[in-house]
């Protein structure tokens, strides 16, 4: 009885909230759960529109989806896409595919600039989806630009070839991206022993990059691992 009369007292104490301050909570209520939505929503139209539109662009007219259906059919650029992905798959995986693969890329090697662009998107391509490749699979923090500032990077692999040759100690490559577009950056060769490496996944790191900071992962880093960072310097 005394917890029950305690209660009513502690919630007679609290505030209460004019209508217009409602008004505003539930404003800011609805701005949080509409607006995410509405923009995923959004760009995910405008991708799978740009798709469908390219696509449709490479058939001739007589092929296209709107002669053989009375509506449009959103998607249906992306789910050709695919198939085409998993059919040219296919023909590499066989011994003609691999000849007919072979062939183009002797006349790609033939052309000057063509075959550097080539090469270089190859090599990306095959490090990044590689199933033991290291690229962009640990968010690291380091030392940058300047001594006592630091800077979210993702680790892309160890260094190798003359970069590694010239330097006294083992660096990592450590891509730097910059807010709030991700995909440009810096590429630094970090020894090793100036690389921290958090806890947190690749996709809350690059979350709080796009964000500016605003969006922040929780830590769940051990306790063994706080302060390090103070206990080096």
């Amino acid at each position: 009885m005394r917890d029950d009369t305690e209660n009513q007292l502690d919630e007679a104490k609290k505030p209460r909230l004019n209508f217009g301050a409602r008004i505003r909570g539930y404003f800011i209520a609805g701005l949080l759960v509409v607006v995410p939505i509405s923009i995923t929503l959004y760009l995910t139209f405008l991708f799978i529109t740009s798709v469908d539109g390219w696509v449709a662009s490479l058939i001739p007219e007589t092929y296209h989806f709107s002669n053989y259906f009375p509506f449009s059919i959103p998607g249906l650029g992306l789910i050709t896409v695919f198939l085409a992905l998993v059919l040219a798959g296919f023909l590499a995986a066989n011994f003609f595919g691999r000849f007919l693969i072979r062939i183009g890329e002797y006349m790609l090697e033939r052309v000057p600039v063509i075959r550097t662009i080539y090469g270089a998107i190859k090599q990306i391509m095959e490090t990044v989806l590689a199933n033991q490749s290291e690229a962009f699979r640990e968010v690291v923090l380091i030392e940058y630009p300047l001594k006592g500032t630091w800077a979210i990077g993702f680790l892309t692999g160890t260094t190798s070839g003359e970069v590694q040759t010239v330097t006294k100690e083992k660096v990592l490559n450590v891509f730097v991206p910059t807010t709030p577009n991700p995909t440009s950056g810096f590429l630094l060769f970090v020894p090793e022993t100036s690389i921290y490496k958090l806890s947190m996944t690749v996709e809350e790191g690059i979350k709080m990059v796009v964000s500016g900071g605003i969006v922040t992962p929780p830590d769940t880093s051990p306790k063994s691992q706080k302060n390090v960072l103070s206990a080096k310097s």
